[in-house]
């Protein structure tokens, strides 16, 4: 079953950061998928981050996410990348990458990122 495995969450200080990783779980990443980060904080709807082509390499995110995240991806190792700068308490939460691509693929696990004041 193909599937994201992010990883790369854990448990940091406000004003530091983490790289999140996103790679697919019985397959690899192909031209047409576009990879979207999400994420979910406790009591709240999951919100999307930004996404990238995984061909292009075509970069958005949501404007309340411009700034302080960077997501990028590498396609040889194909491997998404998500950098997570300046982190504040609120942004702790579940962050996912999400395949899209004309086949449904499933969520994944997410990686827990956890920012204590």
């Amino acid at each position: 079953q193909v599937q994201p495995a992010e990883s790369g969450g854990g448990v940091v200080q406000a004003g530091d950061s983490l790289t999140l990783s996103c790679s697919v779980s019985g397959g690899t990443f192909v031209g047409d998928d576009m990879v979207a980060w999400y994420r979910q904080a406790p009591g709240k709807e999951r919100e999307v981050i930004g996404t990238i082509t995984w061909d292009a390499g075509s970069r958005h995110y949501a404007d309340s996410m411009r700034g302080r995240f960077t997501n990028y991806r590498n396609y040889h190792e194909n491997r998404a990348w998500l950098d997570l700068n300046g982190l504040k308490p609120w942004d702790t939460a579940i962050y996912y990458c999400n395949i899209q691509r004309s086949s449904v693929v499933d969520w994944g696990q997410g990686a827990q990122v956890t920012v204590s004041s």
